[in-house]
């Protein structure tokens, strides 16, 4: 199925009232694929990120905060994880927009891939438990937690490991990217129901307190804060690649201090752009190691937007 032209692709440029998302698509200041920006902004310019998610952000962290008193009486570990998966990915699959089931769908290859990358670079030997899921239906088996869990496991297991011999991450002069590529999960091969019309924004603060009242109090804990991590895992790489100045990408705030799970929805959405980023950057590298030029992110010459521009001139 062919994917249809983002609105602001096919609106004609008008300098008196420019379209917000047709400036960050041309804007090459953020290291992203054309494709994946073209993706992330036409699920950002839908009438439900527009009219739905301003009513269901209030109303998902008051739930957050109800569902955190509801817990107190609770037994401690009750969960059901195994039926938030399934609720989980039954929603993304009937009532998610394509790109934003795709864009899910690749955070798992990417995260997988930027860990590997770390331990291929690392002195120590660290195992990595790769989760690359090629279709919505294989969430079920609990992978929202078990991607949590490795990403903690992981960061637990190096710093063990570089404790135990002694040893620090360093500046790795020829860094090993033969475990980056691009993910195989096509946006094409996503559900295009007639219900799939929600935005991820809107659907990641939907499912958030969700994902709180089937899991416990410490699953809950845990994964908000692992979005914390995000400057972790940037920190690892930026030291391999010795370019700190990559780490303007990341925003999730300081590892040491966790913050509230009231805005986990809304940190979970900079999770996924700072991996998008940092996969990006690295596919660039990759690239430029094998002796390639970077990959063009302009606009592509063919699109009406240029034509408009054109005639605008």
């Amino acid at each position: 199925m062919m994917e249809k032209t983002p609105k602001f692709l096919t609106q004609e440029f008008d300098p008196r009232d420019p379209n917000p998302w047709l400036a960050l698509y041309l804007d090459q200041s953020t290291p992203l694929p054309d494709h994946v920006k073209k993706a992330w902004l036409a699920d950002s310019e839908t009438p439900s990120r527009q009219f739905l998610l301003p009513f269901v952000r209030p109303v998902a962290r008051t739930l957050i905060v109800l569902i955190q008193v509801l817990k107190v009486v609770v037994p401690r570990n009750w969960a059901a994880s195994k039926l938030l998966h399934w609720i989980l990915a039954t929603g993304l699959k009937y009532c998610v927009r394509p790109e934003a089931n795709w864009l899910v769908l690749r955070h798992f290859h990417m995260g997988a891939q930027i860990l590997e990358f770390i331990a291929a670079n690392s002195p120590v030997t660290v195992e990595t438990s790769p989760l690359k899921p090629m279709n919505l239906d294989e969430l079920k088996d609990e992978l929202f937690l078990k991607h949590d869990l490795n990403l903690f496991n992981f960061v637990i297991r190096l710093g063990k490991a570089l404790r135990d011999t002694d040893q620090k991450l360093m500046p790795v002069e020829k860094p090993d990217f033969s475990m980056i590529c691009e993910p195989e999960v096509t946006l094409e091969s996503m559900p295009h129901g007639m219900l799939n019309g929600i935005d991820l924004q809107t659907a990641i603060e939907m499912f958030t307190p969700t994902y709180q009242l089937f899991l416990t109090d410490n699953d809950f804990w845990r994964a908000s804060n692992s979005l914390q991590l995000d400057e972790t895992i940037g920190l690892y790489v930026a030291t391999i690649l010795n370019s700190p100045q990559h780490l303007v990408l990341l925003n999730n705030k300081h590892p040491l201090v966790p913050m509230s799970t009231l805005r986990a929805g809304y940190r979970l959405v900079l999770h996924g752009l700072s991996t998008e980023m940092l996969h990006a950057l690295l596919m660039d590298l990759k690239k430029a190691q094998a002796g390639h030029h970077a990959p063009d992110y302009s606009v592509n010459k063919s699109t009406s937007v240029v034509d408009a521009n054109k005639t605008s001139a």
